[in-house]
């Protein structure tokens, strides 16, 4: 089938490289005599219409010029309208999830959109695969700071994240060691522990916790006194949220209808925890949201293009149901449906948590030796 127009939707957390995606779809397509719209906010422009000016924007050239180098997505995003499980009034007046995915397909085909890019993370590219099902052409495009979306090397976003967070950590280092502190640094990564354990190894933290490895509390305690004793009077933690201590949970802070669970609160416990067992005074930072703001670096950008150029090529020539993945030093297809159903987590005998033992970076597992 011929294509005459697509669209685009940005769904999940902002990340930065998402404009540069739009971008690069934009050109490309404008090239091959296609037209381009935007939707509003994920699926909202065609679920909601009604809340929108302009539900639908035109992309053309002068709309996406000078946006390579910005942060967020000037199409919106939201973490509240899957299609799947949109929230809705109930009988009662509780809120209740419904699946309005017919609801976009016959949105789609209203206005005459013949295949759509969809741009997000683990959730988007879930309802990709549902819409793919229903009859949709679609091209996933992988978008997550967390780096946790299966079948891609890496995800854009994941980089800048990851950069950020080491220019914090650098610079927690100096006021962590005349102040003689515990600094338990947050990062985000929902249950995988990528952010955490780059960011914490680029930075020279002291311990990383990560999701995939439990840690004992006590341990991380014992891992400080340690330090003192040897006259090193300050430690930096970098903690992930989804870190948990071993037989305990994740930090929960909410759950709403029609979004996944929020994380949160990682940092604080283990603070407080350590403020007791170690008598040292211990302070926390939440770098969250910090991480997805700002506009992405070289390495993000030039991803962020490559996806864009390649999800066109791909729709040009017939694919549907596939996600863009690199594979370096190539950019490849793979089925949605192998993408969506396990979250990337750190292997926890991958060459840089070996790198991380070897050069002493505690992950709170083992027993320390007597020293």
């Amino acid at each position: 089938m011929s294509i005459r127009r697509i669209a685009i939707s940005t769904g999940g957390g902002d990340a930065p490289g998402l404009n540069a995606v739009i971008r690069s779809v934009v050109v490309a397509s404008l090239n091959r005599g296609w037209e381009v719209v935007g939707i509003r906010d994920g699926y909202s422009g065609l679920l909601e219409p009604e809340r929108y000016k302009t539900p639908l924007i035109k992309l053309d050239r002068e709309s996406v010029r000078g946006i390579t180098h910005l942060g967020g997505t000037i199409l919106g995003t939201t973490n509240r309208g899957n299609p799947m499980r949109y929230p809705k009034l109930g009988p009662e007046g509780s809120l209740v999830e419904v699946d309005r995915c017919a609801e976009v397909v016959e949105g789609l085909k209203k206005k005459e959109i013949d295949a759509l890019i969809s741009i997000g993370g683990d959730g988007s590219m879930e309802i990709a695969a549902r819409l793919f099902d229903l009859g949709v052409r679609v091209i996933g495009v992988p978008k997550t700071i967390d780096n946790d979306l299966d079948g891609t090397f890496v995800t854009f976003g994941f980089d800048s994240a990851v950069s950020f967070a080491t220019e914090c950590i650098d610079r927690l280092h100096s006021t962590a060691e005349a102040h003689q502190r515990v600094l338990v640094v947050e990062v985000m990564g929902r249950y995988a522990g990528w952010i955490a354990l780059h960011a914490g190894l680029a930075g020279t933290a002291d311990v990383i916790l990560l999701p995939e490895i439990p840690y004992q509390t006590e341990a991380v305690a014992a891992k400080i006194r340690e330090r003192n004793a040897h006259g090193r009077n300050f430690t930096i933690v970098v903690v992930a949220e989804g870190a948990h201590p071993s037989g305990a949970a994740a930090s929960v802070i909410g759950q709403e209808v029609g979004r996944a669970e929020r994380l949160g609160g990682a940092g604080n416990r283990l603070t407080k925890d350590l403020e007791q067992l170690c008598g040292q005074e211990a302070r926390c930072v939440v770098l969250g949201h910090l991480l997805r703001g700002g506009g992405p670096n070289a390495t993000d950008r030039l991803i962020s293009l490559r996806f864009g150029a390649a999800a066109v090529r791909a729709l040009d020539q017939g694919k549907s149901g596939v996600l863009v993945a690199l594979d370096p030093p190539h950019v490849r297809y793979i089925p949605l449906s192998e993408c969506t159903h396990r979250c990337k987590t750190v292997p926890i005998d991958c060459d840089t948590v070996q790198t991380c033992r070897d050069l002493g970076v505690y992950f709170g597992d083992e027993v320390l030796a007597a020293s």
